[in-house]
Order: C-alpha cells, then sequence, then structure tokens
C-alpha cells in the first residue's frame, strides 16, 4: 500500500487536511481530521515489491515449475506474485510474462529463477531489461548464467553493460557476414532473396495462354502448379507481363 498525505496552505474554517491513501494497484479513498496548525511537508511512504517469472517450455506435463517456485519462495518472493508461462521462450506471446511487466512499478524488483526464463535471446534479453531500467523497476536472476546479475545494486548494472555490450557486439558480426556473404555471392553471379514460383519458358508459355481467351484459368493453373494469385502476380488477364515476370526474365 502507497500512502500520502499532501499539505496545502488554505485551511477550511475547521482546519481540516485531507489525507488520501492509495492502495499499490489502484485502489484510493480519503479521510479528514482536525489539525489546530498548519503541516508544512509532505511524506510518501511505499512498500517496493517483489515480484518472479517462471517458465517452462512443454505444456504436456512433463515440465513442472516446482524447482524455480522453489527458489522464488527462498528469494522472499510470496507465491501470489509470482506470474508463469508453459510456452517456449522463443514465442513473443507469452500472457504471463505481459502481465507481470505490466504489473511492475518504479522500486518494484523482478525475481527469475535462470536468465533463458525472461528471454529468447541475448538480444531480447537486453531489450526487456533496459526497458525495466528505464522505469526503475531492478532485475534479479538467482542461479544459472547471469547469476550476478543484479541492477538493483552497482556491480549488477555493470555486469549487465556487459551483457549489453556483447549484444551490440553480436549484431554488428552477423551484419558483417550478411554483408561479405551477399557481396561474395554476387561477385560469382548469384543474387539473394526469394526463388520465383515460375521459369522463364513458364512466363511464356502463361503469357501466350492468358492472351487466348478460350484458356481455362484453372487448368493453366493446375498445368503450372500455382494459385491464381501467384498467375496473377506474373501475368495479367490480357497476358501483359507483370512486375514478377519481368524481375525473373532479367535474372
Amino acid at each position: 500500500m502507497r500512502f500520502r498525505a499532501a499539505p496545502f496552505q488554505n485551511y477550511t474554517a475547521r482546519g481540516l487536511l485531507n489525507f488520501d491513501f492509495e492502495m499499490a494497484y489502484g485502489a484510493h479513498f480519503s479521510f479528514e481530521t482536525g489539525l489546530k496548525r498548519p503541516v508544512a511537508h509532505t511524506f510518501v511512504c511505499e512498500t517496493h515489491m517483489k515480484l518472479g517469472y517462471a517458465r517452462v517450455s512443454k505444456t504436456d506435463g512433463s515440465q513442472t515449475l516446482d524447482l524455480q517456485m522453489d527458489a522464488l519462495a527462498a528469494a522472499g518472493v510470496s507465491p501470489d506474485q509470482v506470474y508463469s508461462d508453459e510456452a517456449s521462450g522463443k514465442r513473443d506471446d507469452r500472457p504471463g510474462l505481459e502481465a507481470c511487466l505490466k504489473a511492475l512499478r518504479s522500486g518494484d524488483t523482478l525475481y527469475t529463477w535462470k536468465l533463458d526464463r525472461l528471454g529468447r535471446d541475448l538480444k531480447h534479453l537486453v531489450t526487456t531489461v533496459r526497458g525495466l531500467s528505464d522505469r526503475g523497476v531492478g532485475l534479479s536472476v538467482l542461479t544459472g548464467q547471469g547469476a550476478n546479475i543484479d541492477t538493483t545494486t552497482s556491480s549488477g548494472k555493470l555486469i549487465f553493460g556487459i551483457f549489453a555490450a556483447l549484444s551490440e557486439f553480436e549484431g554488428d558480426l552477423i551484419r558483417e557476414r550478411t554483408m561479405a556473404g551477399l557481396a561474395a555471392a554476387r561477385a560469382r553471379g548469384r543474387r539473394g532473396g526469394r526463388k520465383f514460383e515460375l521459369t522463364k519458358n513458364q512466363i511464356r508459355l502463361a503469357q501466350s495462354a492468358m492472351a487466348n481467351r478460350a484458356t481455362h484459368m484453372a487448368q493453366l493453373c493446375q498445368e503450372l502448379d500455382i494459385s491464381r494469385a501467384t498467375l496473377y502476380r506474373y501475368v495479367g488477364p490480357d497476358g501483359a507481363l507483370r512486375g514478377h515476370a519481368l524481375k525473373a526474365l532479367e535474372s
């Protein structure tokens, strides 16, 4: 519960001061009390929460959250403050993680058993933790790789900074290798990108067939083993070549 008492200069004739109480997640109530003299200060009492996140990859019951729940409880996280998912870490749509991130407030700390429970890769982890840091939320990893990360401490922030630098370095290496590979392929006459659905001969056949009003679309698509939408990407109803066809013929 968060408690706040706000002073004001102009009191009523009875000398009443209004106290506002705000629960951590939105509930609010107030009362008035009589005072004989003005109050010249503001004070705030807040309870910072410990929230936990746990995840298992399989939903067939072969994996349980027991080990993670025990570790979070030992760290002082209440069981009713633990959010969980049964989903692969590669998935973006994890309702438990989304609800957990929404529930966190400035000054709170998120606890997780291992770093890989939270994110699918290093880049995603860095983005998530940076978002928490910007909101004033700490992260504490209890075990495994990254167990020394505790962004509520100076040393933990330093270690996370190293992780962030490694993530950026990894991204740069991937881009450099990709560009080098594309350059080498172009030097050998190869071009990257998606392959065309029709060969040059098939495009000419489709062009000739579409120019003939007696052509049956279904038969032509079946013969070329393509859908009607794919055919229209290459050739118009009157047999005119379209963008995909021109690119394929130039390749």
